[in-house]
């Protein structure tokens, strides 16, 4: 799908290029050095208003797919959604697909907030969202990779992300509520409204609005991700109550607790497969420069406080932030493993599966949905993270890139990630109306034998 942007649109991008570049000096930064478990973090900067390079929206044209290493291939399994946001794979083998658009519930008043508000209105509406705010079931009929069934599984829900299924509960993370559904296996749409388990918070303001799910591995228990209502409490601490944390909520009863909480935008929820542990990659804040703050995927540990708003990677204090809690500063937790400044991760999906090659067993696919107050993109792919003995082990490599034109236009980006009953990795591809499907490329492998 091609995007072509309007006259005023154009005019729009020279103005936030300006903003862009005021006061900016080309950024020569070496990102590989903020990957990894000892980032470099250079200081502070603090700027009027922050610099900005946002990445204008083409879509994918004439048939172009991301670019993916050797050994793999990728192909678009459904195209023409309205916004993908995540994935899920039903024990069937019926994939769901979480196609949303934002509630439209954050304040305008900061220079930053009124370029960013006017960047959704068009950025990540490149359809017409009519369709948006649903959920859309994809069925395989004939076991080949094809998903040849589509339908509108459930519909007319509020700024879905998180989906996970305990027995015969479906429960889908709206932005301000879990609901239940009940789920009858085969089926191919559900009518029946769902009950609420417990209220998430939404609006008044809902700044980080995406609320990422997951069942714990005896499927008591639900944990869900709630970002941060602002970038450091511009919006008032108030505003954060039960904030920038992780949610354990007991699915008999729907009464929660904060798991873990200084997470300023926690998404990707996993279990790692040798350690148990839960994971999450965390979209850190902004406004310090370029390179800081690096974006990062750690551990989560119950009870542990990870430094939003007061501090970052540890002690670092944010010296913006008052007033300020030493007391918090000194037990907050260094994340495992840093992923760059502003790649804005929101996926993060541990290969347990056979459908792709054996070196990737065991280690973590994260999507980075992109940066925009950088003026060297970052992000815009999906990367792997080996891993050993329960931690990652070894540098992020690159693994489905291609996002980003060789003009640095966006034809897509990338938000959550899964697996299929298959192994095969997916990819919310929510600006592009796609979900991407890679597999090995078994016909290069068979041809190498021969």
């Amino acid at each position: 799908m091609t995007v072509k942007p309007s006259k005023l649109t154009r005019l729009a991008f020279a103005g936030v290029a300006v903003i862009a570049l005021a006061g900016a000096a080309p950024d020569d930064f070496d990102t590989k050095t903020q990957i990894g478990p000892n980032p470099v973090l250079p200081e502070p900067q603090r700027y009027l208003v922050p610099p900005m390079h946002l990445a204008q929206v083409v879509g994918w044209k004439d048939g172009k797919t991301p670019t993916v290493p050797d050994g793999l291939k990728v192909t678009a399994m459904a195209t023409g959604l309205e916004h993908p946001r995540s994935a899920y794979t039903l024990p069937n083998g019926d994939v769901l697909v979480v196609e949303s658009r934002s509630p439209d519930l954050d304040p305008v008043s900061r220079p930053k907030n009124i370029v960013m508000n006017w960047v959704e209105s068009f950025v990540t509406s490149a359809g017409s969202s009519q369709g948006s705010n649903r959920i859309t079931l994809l069925r395989d009929t004939h076991g080949d990779g094809k998903y040849d069934v589509r339908t509108v599984f459930i519909d007319h829900l509020y700024s879905p992300f998180g989906v996970a299924l305990v027995g015969n509960d479906l429960y889908v993370a709206n932005t301000d509520a879990i609901l239940r559904f009940h789920y009858t296996p085969g089926v191919t749409s559900i009518t029946e409204p769902g009950t609420v388990l417990t209220p998430l918070p939404g609006g008044p303001i809902d700044h980080h609005w995406t609320k990422s799910l997951v069942a714990s591995e005896d499927g008591t228990k639900l944990y869900a991700g709630v970002g941060s209502n602002s970038n450091i409490t511009e919006n008032g601490i108030g505003a954060e109550l039960d904030r920038a944390s992780i949610w354990e909520i007991d699915r008999a009863t729907g009464a929660h607790r904060i798991f873990a909480d200084g997470l300023r935008n926690p998404n990707g929820l996993s279990w790692e497969p040798q350690s148990h542990a839960l994971w999450a990659v965390i979209n850190e804040r902004d406004e310090l420069g370029p390179n800081l703050v690096p974006d990062y995927m750690t551990s989560v540990k119950d009870g542990g406080f990870y430094g939003w708003p007061y501090s970052y990677y540890g002690q670092h204090v944010d010296p913006r932030v008052k007033p300020e809690r030493p007391d918090l500063v000194a037990k907050a937790i260094v994340p495992d493993y840093a992923l760059s400044s502003h790649v804005a991760p929101l996926g993060l999906v541990f290969d347990t599966g056979s459908g792709l090659p054996a070196k990737y067993s065991g280690g973590a696919f994260v999507g980075e949905h992109g940066s925009w107050n950088r003026q060297v993109l970052n992000g815009y792919k999906v990367v792997f993270v080996p891993f050993a003995n329960g931690k990652p082990n070894g540098m992020a490599e690159d693994v489905v890139t291609g996002f980003l034109d060789n003009d640095g236009h966006a034809r897509g980006r990338p938000v959550a990630l899964a697996l299929d009953k298959a192994g095969a990795l997916m990819i919310a591809d929510d600006i592009g109306n796609t979900v991407w499907r890679v597999t090995a490329d078994t016909q290069k492998q068979a041809a190498r034998t021969d």
